[in-house]
């Protein structure tokens, strides 16, 4: 596997394992490279009183502060934004969100790495409860009018994009990187980046995806496809098609899509 495979970017704001072992960072320095990054001072305490103040409010007050306050944290944020109660926000200033987007309570969005530009939701972008969309150095882009429905985790240490007006069902999981080498004898599994990539993971845009699929390492799904629930999908899907099983495999091409 080491020998096709890419080990992508990693580092002390990647490895929070590694972080806290770190002596010579303060425990306020380890916090802050974990949830904010590089950023300044005052950015820290804004986020920090802001989710104490209002990140678990209630009621219609609640999500109309978290809309107006929050927009702040952001690289960019659009018009009429939702944020649900307790949300966890991590590394914001490399998160953009479009208009019309929706975050469900206790959403996770974390863009933690030291080289990558982070996550992107666009317009029109529903993300449902207990969701957690994080990168490990990698970037995650989500198109126009994709639903994700609830208990869903979505993880790149390398690029992974989901294309406009899919459909994710609740409790799939999307890996773009994150495998370990066994063939490196050298180090234990616990000893290693977790980050190793055969590449990008792309889900096509008009896709369904079933409740419970597993998506795996540039297991790549083309556009206007079915998975069923269940399906653990371990190589690329051509568009136009309904796949099943453990492996996914093809059961039928769809009619095709515009």
């Amino acid at each position: 596997m080491a020998e096709n495979a890419n080990q992508a970017g990693s580092g002390p704001a990647v490895k929070v394992k590694d972080l806290m072992r770190d002596t010579r960072r303060s425990a306020f320095r380890k916090y802050r490279d974990v949830c904010y990054g590089d950023v300044g001072l005052w950015r820290v305490i804004k986020a920090e009183v802001l989710t104490l103040c209002v990140g678990g409010m209630p009621g219609a007050a609640g999500l109309f502060l978290r809309s107006k306050l929050y927009r702040g944290l952001f690289r960019k944020a659009g018009r009429s934004l939702v944020i649900g109660r307790n949300v966890t926000l991590r590394h914001a200033h490399k998160i953009s969100l479009g208009d019309n987007v929706v975050l469900d309570d206790n959403c996770v969005l974390d863009a933690k790495g030291d080289t990558n530009r982070g996550i992107v939701l666009e317009d029109n972008v529903f993300i449902g409860r207990n969701t957690i969309i994080y990168c490990k150095n990698g970037d995650i882009n989500i198109g126009r009018n994709v639903n994700i429905s609830s208990n869903c985790q979505i993880m790149s240490s390398n690029r992974l994009t989901i294309g406009a007006d899919t459909v994710v069902a609740a409790f799939c999981y999307f890996l773009s990187g994150g495998e370990y080498d066994f063939m490196d004898t050298a180090r234990k599994f616990s000893e290693q980046s977790g980050m190793v990539t055969h590449g990008e993971l792309r889900i096509g845009c008009n896709c369904w995806i079933g409740a419970g699929v597993l998506v795996l390492d540039a297991a790549c799904i083309g556009d206007h496809c079915v998975v069923g629930a269940g399906a653990v999908v371990t190589k690329p899907i051509p568009r136009d098609s309904l796949a099943v099983g453990v492996p996914a495999r093809v059961l039928r091409q769809l009619p095709a899509s515009p």
